[in-house]
């Protein structure tokens, strides 16, 4: 069921209820698959009989129907992916949450000048050892064979720690036969340290070559607990449908929270970069 808190002007919608609220705002009546949704949030009163909207909708609306910049954040961990974002809109920045096996997601405006921390929030960046200056650059390449070989094999964990690194060793040594040594052992402290994996996705109309165009910056970083961030390189975001097989490159590279945090902002277009005055007509 959708909620809000009126106090914080805090919602939590699936996005079928944000379809609904689609049609509404183009004047439309919701098709026959969305009268339940309707009929829910006309209960609790942020859409009216005729289908007017609650006037405390405003900003949330605002920004989802014309907005400048949108943020996906993907982060899969142990339940699964979980889908997050932001929405930058003329008047109002909108962030919202998703939840493990919940079908709504939060939603609430924020400061614009918040919009880092809110990203690195939902990642959970979190400060670690930082390198020692000057130290060489640590990084583990391999297949996308090796990293689906291993993570198949950690569906099935061993008797104990020891068993599963041994169970997850075989498979990849099985998928990437080239990966021995010291580089086997550190992409096996890897894979069996990660926490979560994420994706930060922008979005927005800009121009290139004189032309409005989609203009598309990606990070993904992989999140291995004790063993700190590492930024996947390769394959290189942001990714197109059929673009990654088995065979496609994986390199990984060893960073730190300031590092990942820079990398964070520059994700996010400067304004000169928007087409704000035709966002704007």
């Amino acid at each position: 069921m959708p909620s809000y808190d009126s106090s914080r002007a805090r919602f939590r919608l699936a996005d079928r209820h944000i379809a609904v609220f689609a049609h509404l705002l183009d004047g439309k009546t919701p098709p026959e698959e969305l009268w339940e949704s309707l009929a829910e949030l006309q209960r609790i009163g942020l859409v009216g009989a005729e289908g007017e909207l609650a006037p405390l909708l405003r900003d949330l609306l605002g920004a989802l129907a014309d907005p400048l910049v949108v943020i996906q954040v993907e982060v899969t961990g142990e339940h699964g992916p979980v889908n997050h974002g932001v929405v930058v809109g003329q008047d109002a920045v909108i962030s919202h949450d998703g939840w493990p096996g919940e079908e709504e997601s939060e939603y609430v405006s924020i400061e614009p000048n918040t919009l880092v921390w809110e990203l690195a929030r939902k990642v959970n960046l979190h400060r670690g050892e930082k390198p020692e200056k000057g130290a060489a650059e640590v990084r583990v390449e391999t297949t996308m064979a090796a990293l689906d070989a291993a993570f198949v094999a950690l569906e099935e964990p061993g008797a104990d720690d020891g068993a599963t690194r041994e169970r997850v060793r075989e498979a990849v040594v099985g998928a990437d036969p080239g990966l021995k040594g010291e580089a086997l052992d550190h992409f096996l402290d890897l894979v069996v340290s990660l926490n979560a994996t994420w994706r930060i996705t922008t979005a927005w109309d800009g121009e290139h070559d004189g032309e409005r165009a989609a203009m598309v910056r990606a990070l993904a970083v992989w999140d291995c607990g004790p063993l700190g961030h590492w930024v996947r390189e390769q394959p290189e975001e942001p990714i197109m449908p059929g673009q990654v097989g088995p065979d496609s490159r994986l390199v990984v590279v060893r960073s730190d929270a300031a590092e990942v945090w820079g990398k964070i902002t520059d994700l996010l277009p400067d304004r000169e970069d928007l087409l704000v005055e035709d966002a704007a007509e």
